[in-house]
């Protein structure tokens, strides 16, 4: 299976995205010749029409569907329809017309969010359908999850190979800093660094800090994608995740050592904690392809911390 990238014609929607931008490396490094990026100023894929011209346009025999519409606790709240609507469009139709045009192999990627506000700790595949999601994030967790629903029931009805992944939360160099849409980790990197630069005395931080999380590494999330793009062709749904947890409250200590920052950290426990722990079972992608996630957390958050105190001037605040 060494070269079973080579000559494939691989389509990787989000390409210009954060996560894309590991998967294309990896294609690359594994020796890839055909990677084609859908650019969103050519193709709005959440329009049918768009999508069946990025199919004829581009051909693919394989489609790594990372592109989404996503953004913290905030962004969810606030644009809860948008967040349904478009992710689901998106993605059911590109699986429609990939179906009808008989691609070879079709990778969805899901989201920790589809998981039930009480899951039970660690998260495992088998314990999706036990509840209803947390709240604020429920509109993307179900708009993705669906992908599942359709993956499983094309492969029933039609023997159509699309396989879900459900990435937990991606952090690293090259994340999304926006304040109205970025993650926990670059959110407090930013919040910190900004302190330091404009001589604030403190932070201000969301909820009470006891929920927990976890964070995969950019690079190994899009290492365990590309193993299960090359080895992985059934119906079950799987983890992609580093197999811890931490709080936010550790979290945050650990991103106000990093940086430097001596202020005081101040907790607005009026906003919300969003779901109370995450943390995946992920012995499950280990058995079927192979993977685990190898960087150490405290390293990748070097890596971030020194990617954006690098980049921040070239950043939009």
């Amino acid at each position: 299976m060494k070269n079973f990238f080579e000559n494939k014609r691989i389509v990787v929607t989000g390409g210009a995205g954060f996560l894309g931008a590991y998967v294309l490396a990896g294609l690359k490094k594994r020796g890839c010749k055909n990677i084609l990026v859908p650019k969103i100023e050519d193709y709005d894929l959440i329009k049918l029409s768009d999508i069946k011209k990025m199919y004829d346009d581009m051909k693919p025999g394989i489609v790594i569907h990372l592109a989404a519409v996503v953004g913290g606790i905030g962004a969810n709240r606030e644009h809860p329809g948008k967040f349904f609507y478009e992710n689901l469009m998106m993605g059911v139709q590109l699986i429609e017309e990939g179906r009808m045009r008989n691609i070879e192999k079709f990778v969805a990627i899901g989201t920790i969010c589809a998981y039930p506000k009480f899951t039970p700790v660690p998260f495992k595949e088998s314990d999706l359908w036990i509840g209803y999601p947390e709240e604020t994030n429920a509109p993307y967790g179900l708009a993705k999850k669906m992908l599942l629903v359709q993956s499983q029931a094309y492969r029933q009805e039609y023997n159509f190979n699309s396989i879900f992944l459900l990435p937990v939360n991606l952090y690293g160099p090259g994340d999304n800093f926006k304040p109205e849409s970025s993650h926990v980790i670059p959110a407090l990197i930013k919040k910190c660094v900004d302190a330091i630069n404009n001589g604030d005395k403190y932070i201000e931080c969301w909820g009470t800090g006891s929920a927990s999380r976890e964070f995969i590494y950019v690079s190994d999330a899009a290492e365990g994608i590309l193993l299960a793009t090359e080895f992985y062709n059934g119906d079950a749904p799987v983890n992609i995740g580093a197999g811890f947890e931490i709080t936010i409250k550790d979290l945050v200590h650990k991103i106000v050592k990093l940086t430097n920052f001596n202020g005081e950290i101040r907790w607005d426990s009026s906003k919300p904690d969003g779901q109370p722990r995450r943390y995946l079972d992920t012995s499950r992608a280990k058995k079927l392809f192979g993977f685990e996630a190898k960087t150490d957390f405290e390293d990748g958050l070097k890596k971030t911390v020194e990617w954006y105190s690098k980049n921040k001037g070239k950043l939009h605040s």
